[in-house]
């Protein structure tokens, strides 16, 4: 069953709905966004019958967005208490403590920011709404002098967020402090099957263009990635799974890996792959399956087959966002041609209103090995040459 939500659901994921007669449930938001009678509708009540009588019943969904629905809905189900644990950053860190005993954490009340004795903390660290999504309001803070100007940032950030997300997706009364990692930070869409086995369907090596940033701008997966961590990730995805109890379960989960090989998870985004239907739709680009009927149909990827036709390449999302430091209202237009040139191998491109969401939208592509500077000057672009003023 596939629940469907605002802000994007794709064309790709439309057609996946369609041919393969998935069930989807008519929420009046799920009609407005896709308008088509011929899909498997099945009614809100009717849904919600269908989880009281199996429990396991296989979900997934677009956006975090609809976690408001399942909370109301499928309150006889695990599926609340699961996403409310996952959700809660501080709540996610309690429970896997045990497991993961060097990593510091701190539970703050946003009121209490400006109260905080900055002095006391150890530097450098991560700050960021312990409830959150998409790099808002997450900053790293290497020195106590930086402190005032990065809470003045998170101020104005959260002042701006306002009504832009539901609560259940941004919360901004707590946020958390942790321990910076130095490492590499990875991005891995999975589901966790009927015996509650963790199923990898992709694996993304989300680079920094330094040890400040914390953004979002490029996600590349190919087989030296997938497979250079894939059994201590595996190893990893199998603790998470056994600490909450996860079967018939999507996700997708955030883990930084320090210069010493050890992992830790960092958040799991549950019921969905990478917002935006972005890392759901790259394993058809990348790999050639289907992310969401993998997970309906308890399929699992044959890695050996797939990448004998995969050889020296690298399939990466670069995510657009407004970083040029220009007011949107100040913008004309985004010359998303111009951006495509900059590219070997444009494979999708998906424009999004950067007036309401701050992003110009996301792009696909093929890089054959060797041609990873394109991929490096994207990561370090204000994207100011791709923008137009008004006049």
């Amino acid at each position: 069953m596939i629940l469907i939500d605002k802000p994007y659901v794709s064309e790709f994921l439309i057609k996946t709905i369609k041919e393969n007669n998935f069930q989807i449930i008519s929420t009046s938001v799920a009609r407005e966004m896709i308008p088509d009678e011929s899909l498997n509708w099945i009614t809100e009540e009717e849904a919600k019958k269908v989880f009281e009588s199996n429990p396991n019943t296989l979900l997934i969904t677009n956006s975090e967005n609809s976690i408001s629905w399942i909370e109301n809905n499928l309150g006889s189900t695990e599926l609340p208490n699961q996403i409310r644990t996952f959700k809660n950053k501080i709540e996610f860190r309690k429970l896997l403590s045990a497991s993961f005993p060097n990593y510091f954490f701190k539970a703050v009340e946003f009121h209490q920011l400006r109260n905080l004795i900055i002095e006391k903390i150890k530097f450098p660290f991560i700050i960021k709404p312990s409830v959150g999504f998409f790099s808002i309001a997450v900053h790293k803070v290497d020195k106590p002098n930086e402190w005032n100007n990065i809470l003045k940032k998170i101020e104005n950030e959260i002042e701006n967020l306002q009504g832009l997300y539901p609560k259940e997706v941004i919360g901004i009364t707590e946020f958390i402090i942790e321990e910076y990692i130095e490492g590499k930070e990875y991005a891995v869409d999975c589901y966790f099957d009927e015996n509650g086995d963790p199923v990898i369907l992709n694996i993304l090596h989300h680079k920094f263009s330094s040890a400040n940033d914390v953004s979002d701008r490029v996600y590349s997966t190919s087989e030296e990635i997938m497979n250079e961590y894939k059994s201590e990730i595996q190893n990893c995805l199998t603790t998470i799974g056994e600490k909450t109890n996860l079967k018939n379960f999507p996700a997708h989960i955030e883990i930084r890996i320090d210069e010493k090989g050890n992992l830790n998870p960092i958040e799991v985004n549950p019921l969905r792959y990478g917002g935006w239907c972005t890392t759901g739709d790259l394993s058809w680009y990348s790999y050639g399956f289907n992310s969401y009927e993998y997970f309906l149909t308890g399929k699992k990827p044959n890695w050996e087959e797939i990448f004998r036709t995969r050889k020296n390449k690298k399939y990466s999302i670069i995510v657009l966002d407004n970083n040029s430091g220009i007011e949107a209202n100040d913008i004309e237009y985004f010359d998303y041609d111009k951006l495509l040139n900059d590219f070997e191998k444009p494979m999708s491109l998906r424009k999004v209103d950067f007036k309401k969401y701050g992003v110009f939208g996301f792009l696909f592509t093929e890089t054959s090995n060797g041609n990873e500077m394109e991929l490096d000057n994207i990561l370090t672009s204000n994207l100011k040459k791709y923008i137009v003023l008004n006049k």
